[in-house]
């Protein structure tokens, strides 16, 4: 079964920006996200399957919603909640 990740061939998505971006990160909370991702991966936390998978995982309609970085924290706190390490909510919403 495909999910939303996999959208090759897929048409109605326009034209892919192909332009060089030197910055590897927009924001300061981007970079945060990486080294977070490397600490835990690094801690045996989680592996990098399961990242994958857990970003995979998020429904349609929020994984289009979302920036790349966004939706790497969102794989990480559902990791986090999955493995028992944070408590279902804990962090709150973005907004909260």
């Amino acid at each position: 079964m495909a999910r939303i990740n996999d959208v090759g061939g897929t048409q109605g998505f326009g034209a892919i920006d192909t332009t060089d971006d030197p910055e590897p990160f927009h924001a300061d909370w981007e970079a945060r996200v990486v080294g977070l991702f490397n600490a835990l991966r690094a801690q045996g936390i989680f592996n990098t399957n399961e990242f994958r998978d857990a970003i995979e995982a998020i429904p349609p309609a929020a994984y289009l919603s979302m920036s790349y970085y966004e939706r790497w924290f969102t794989a990480i706190t559902t990791l986090l909640e999955r493995k028992g390490v944070l408590e279902p909510g804990e962090l709150g919403e973005p907004d909260d």
